[in-house]
């Protein structure tokens, strides 16, 4: 008690200076910790616009050591206030007595990880949140981090176009570590000397390659080879639905029983909730799919992921030697909505993505079908004159 009162005059005192050099900051003692109190921007969830009296909790301990550090960080948030270079950021992650500037990469890369997960947006559709960032985002960042600790002469942003580098150009692989590293360094509020945009490459759109895509008739031949009955439920629903493989597993499939031909695709899946339709819709009795009987698979997203839900699927198309992979069904199905004259924003809706990711995806055959309507419309116009 006698150490924290002499601690207490000691900040009465500093505050004393503050107050004298109108940095417009005070300390403040909450237990055995030390904050800072003052004007200050909002926060970036908050729904103010205007800056107001807030407190800055940065973790530092209540001792002697510990008033000299923040006396110095309310010199330093000061400055930057008069700059307007104040970034909640930098305080939001304070670790170990640290602004997130001065943490390690590691560090730096868990607070991106929370502050990832904290976005309204996010909690949304948490399963997809989570699926995200274990396929889209660390596996980057493990990178990231494994080419810091090999190059320790390197700076971050150094670090980052070296990742970026290791990527094969106009690649999946290329385009997702640069949509990662570049949220990264927003987030650190890097500058970065180029815009990772321009590093991404084509993937996706003039490198999308047109595929050889099985016929209707394969479809159907496939699907007879297959010996278990609840693993062909999941490829025709597939074939006959256009859906990713996690999706058959997340569907109220209520309306098949009731001999609709269209489902709904859950909340919890990547994309969130959709409606699609069957094209073909006969394919809904060639394949028996108003009987609802699929394979014993893991779903409860607090024991497992989508991801790994997905991969149940490809596993056990390649254990039965199928010739075509899980998604080259979902775009025989994109592809038969094009030919039939499905409008191309319909068909994204259904396929849970924009119609800009389907344009570009399906570009070719999107190209061909309006060609030939053009073609037909001008033979029309021809007989007519």
């Amino acid at each position: 008690m006698a150490d924290l009162a002499a601690l207490d005059a000691r900040i009465a005192q500093t505050n004393q200076r503050l107050k004298a050099a109108q940095l417009g900051l005070q300390v403040e003692r909450r237990g055995t910790k030390l904050a800072l109190r003052g004007t200050l921007p909002p926060r970036p969830e908050s729904s103010r616009l205007r800056s107001y009296q807030q407190r800055l909790s940065l973790g530092i301990p209540a001792t002697p050591t510990g008033l000299k550090q923040i006396e110095q960080e309310a010199k330093i948030v000061a400055a930057q206030l008069i700059q307007d270079k104040f970034d909640w950021r930098e305080y939001l992650t304070f670790t170990d007595g640290k602004r997130l500037s001065q943490q390690s990469l590691s560090q730096q890369i868990e607070a991106f990880e929370q502050y990832f997960f904290e976005q309204p947006e996010r909690s949304i559709n948490p399963a997809s949140t989570k699926t995200t960032w274990a396929t889209a985002y660390a596996p980057y960042l493990r990178k990231l981090s494994a080419i810091a600790a090999n190059s320790s002469n390197l700076t971050l942003i150094e670090a980052i176009y070296k990742t970026i580098d290791s990527t094969k150009n106009h690649s999946r692989s290329r385009q997702l570590c640069c949509t990662t590293l570049s949220a990264f360094a927003e987030f650190m509020n890097l500058t970065l000397p180029k815009d990772l945009k321009v590093l991404s490459g084509s993937y996706g759109a003039s490198q999308t390659k047109m595929r050889e895509l099985p016929s209707d008739e394969e479809i159907l031949a496939v699907w007879a080879t297959i010996p278990n009955p609840t693993w062909r439920f999941v490829y025709g629903m597939m074939a006959t639905f256009g859906l990713r493989n996690h999706e058959v597993f997340y569907c109220n499939l209520n309306s098949l029983k009731k001999g609709e031909t269209s489902i709904e695709v859950l909340p919890t899946t990547k994309t969130g909730s959709h409606q699609v339709w069957a094209f073909h819709p006969e394919w809904i009795e060639t394949f028996n799919l108003r009987e609802i009987q699929l394979p014993s698979v893991e779903t409860d997203l607090s024991k497992t992921t989508l991801q790994q839900v997905g991969k149940r699927v490809t596993t056990q198309f390649r254990r039965y030697d199928l010739p075509f992979s899980p998604y080259d069904l979902r775009h025989a199905w994109a592809v038969r909505t094009i030919h039939i004259g499905l409008s191309d924003t319909v068909a994204a809706k259904m396929m849970g993505h924009s119609v800009q990711i389907h344009t570009r995806t399906y570009h070719q055959w999107i190209t061909q079908r309006d060609q030939q309507i053009a073609v037909e419309n001008a033979l029309k116009r021809l007989k007519r004159d």
